[in-house]
């Protein structure tokens, strides 16, 4: 009976446990309070329902001030990315992933773009806009949500190997090892490991951020 007893007891906590930790295999790299576990000089602030918002500083232009990003500390090789945002009107800003140098993420790392391309026709969508991978190639289709409404990105790379779902539809399938669409050039060049950074665009961008989760393959 006691052995009995003592089982019962260890299944029911290691229940407990199991439904505390989640099995999905995601690690949260934002804990919602401050910003552990990334690098920047940029103004991020971490909100209280658990989003982050960038705020550029009055004078803060354009997209070269790589400081000013948000970057992991950590090295990132194969994995599942999942991010939320919101966008103002007129907003822009990119998810970087597999950067080698964060000093410079637009020339040795890969960018999806995050643009409000909202209501622009599907066959009109390029690699400049949402959702596509700069260089490389555009979105087969216009998943953006109004401006001020959450979108949601998944980034998947395994090996050369990479997808991106926004909002629900798979909008991009691509070898990076191969050129570009058309002319572009393409990031076959880029490495297979590398930081991931957030852009910070300069004003008047004021995005948000939330719920960013990413599972190592």
């Amino acid at each position: 009976m006691k052995n009995l007893f003592l089982s019962a007891v260890l299944l029911t906590a290691t229940t407990f446990a199991a439904a505390k930790k989640p099995n999905d295999g995601f690690v949260s790299l934002f804990n919602g309070k401050d910003l552990s576990g990334w690098t920047t000089t940029g103004n991020w602030l971490p909100q209280k329902d658990g989003s982050l918002l960038i705020q550029p500083r009055p004078g803060e232009k354009g997209w070269k001030r790589y400081d000013d990003y948000l970057t992991s500390e950590e090295k990132y090789k194969d994995f599942i990315l999942e991010i939320e945002y919101k966008y103002p009107k007129g907003g822009n800003s990119g998810v970087y992933f597999r950067i080698a140098d964060p000093k410079d993420p637009v020339n040795t790392g890969i960018e999806c773009q995050v643009l409000d391309s909202f209501g622009k026709p599907d066959e009109k969508m390029g690699h400049h806009d949402h959702g596509g991978i700069i260089r490389t190639v555009g979105p087969t289709k216009n998943m953006s949500k109004k401006p001020g409404e959450w979108n949601k990105m998944i980034v998947t790379c395994k090996g050369y190997h990479l997808q991106v779902n926004l909002n629900g539809e798979n909008i991009i399938d691509h070898q990076l090892n191969t050129k570009g669409e058309g002319k572009l050039s393409g990031v076959a060049d880029r490495p297979l490991e590398g930081y991931i950074s957030l852009q910070d665009h300069g004003e008047p961008n004021n995005l948000f951020f939330r719920n960013i989760r990413i599972k190592e393959l």
